[in-house]
């Protein structure tokens, strides 16, 4: 891609520019942004008009995988950690129905531990979200007898205590680097919406074309809907009001490599702690303080995990780096006199990810579009 003077327009990871860009667009642009290439410009020092031509350039090129608005859709969806044990043989057909046939499964994860340790053979991890008034068990029944899983563990979120991505940033992170203030607590009871407020989300979190990048960004989002863009705005702020909005992000193809080979990160873990019933929160904060953590959340593991209750995500190029950053939260757990009765690791293999759907009208569209009763996906429905 070249810019308006004819020049090609770097878009490695590793060039300097980028880098500064990167540093502050994937997780440093915190609620809604009415002007978010401004705010980067602002914050690296890098004239606006540059900004937005890496950006146009790493989008189309696959470094920067989407660029949207987040929404915390934690509270505006039933959303749950699924983990799903398959026979071998099934396990890549499996994962491909998840990421290609169902809008509403997220990260989808092929996922291994040792040999022997609790919930090992569950080797099939997803994310899985549906509007409020559907039943996650109905979904999951669903998509386990269309993949043929032999069984399945739904983990909501009972607490987030970190979600964030920053992975251009956590690369110079040192085992052990932590904030003074614990991890926020963030809540998951479902916020209702008006139905006008689900009309400007949905163009809100819309990921935008490399042709929509531009300074004026929302003008045409407002248009589409047919409203001002003082009227997005100021539902936008309603919906930062009831903490329902996230970031502004460019988000990095993290898994595989780049069109010119590099690699944001190499390895992503999932650790599990299983902590005394009550400790939760606590432990949680203690998690989310510490900067390698992209994601720390309360789940109960149940049985199939040897009762784990806390769990955090982190990413990084170095296996044995990721390891002494877990070495270092467990001692720090340990010196605050948390005790962890039992942990593990589950390493992420092949990946992809997508923004789960969590629209009620896509909902309806997916059920029909599956031949399914839309009342028989509600709590009591009858599947």
């Amino acid at each position: 891609m070249k810019n308006a003077i004819g020049t090609t327009i770097p878009v490695a990871i590793s060039d300097p520019i980028n880098q500064k860009i990167l540093s502050v667009s994937e997780d440093l642009l915190s609620g809604f942004q009415t002007d978010p290439f401004g705010e980067i410009s602002r914050l690296t020092e890098i004239p606006v008009d540059i900004v937005i031509d890496r950006v146009k350039a790493m989008l189309a090129s696959g470094t920067i995988r989407r660029v949207r608005q987040t929404m915390i859709t934690t509270s505006l969806a039933r959303g749950s950690l699924v983990a799903w044990e398959l026979e071998e043989s099934k396990l890549n057909d499996a994962f491909d129905y998840m990421f290609q046939e169902d809008p509403f499964s997220g990260h989808v994860v092929i996922r291994t531990a040792d040999v022997g340790s609790a919930g090992e053979r569950y080797r099939l991890w997803t994310t899985l979200k549906v509007p409020p008034q559907f039943s996650l068990e109905k979904h999951a029944d669903f998509l386990a007898e269309k993949v043929g899983a032999q069984s399945y563990r739904l983990m909501p979120a009972k607490k987030l205590f970190a979600l964030g991505v920053g992975h251009t940033r956590r690369k110079q992170i040192l085992p052990g680097s932590r904030s003074e203030d614990p991890g926020r607590v963030i809540d998951t009871e479902i916020i209702p919406l008006t139905s006008e407020q689900w009309k400007i989300m949905e163009v809100l979190k819309r990921e935008f074309a490399v042709s929509e990048l531009v300074q004026d960004l929302w003008q045409q989002r407002a248009d589409e809907i047919g409203i001002t863009l003082q009227e997005l705005y100021d539902t936008a702020d309603e919906l930062e009001a009831k903490g329902l909005i996230g970031r502004f992000s460019t988000f990095l193809e993290h898994v595989k490599p780049t069109a010119d080979g590099e690699r944001v990160t190499r390895y992503n873990a999932l650790f599990h702690w299983a902590v005394p019933e009550g400790m939760e929160i606590q432990a949680g904060q203690e998690l989310g303080r510490h900067h390698i953590m992209t994601h720390a959340y309360w789940r109960e593991g149940g049985p199939e995990f040897q009762n784990v209750n806390v769990m955090g995500v982190v990413h990084g190029t170095d296996k044995q780096l990721i390891l002494d950053h877990k070495k270092a939260i467990d001692n720090h757990l340990n010196e605050l006199n948390i005790p962890v009765s039992y942990t593990n690791v589950f390493w992420g293999g092949r990946s992809e990810i997508k923004p789960s759907e969590i629209s009620p009208l896509a909902y309806q569209q997916w059920c029909e579009s599956n031949g399914i009763d839309l009342g028989d996906m509600t709590a009591g429905g009858n599947l």
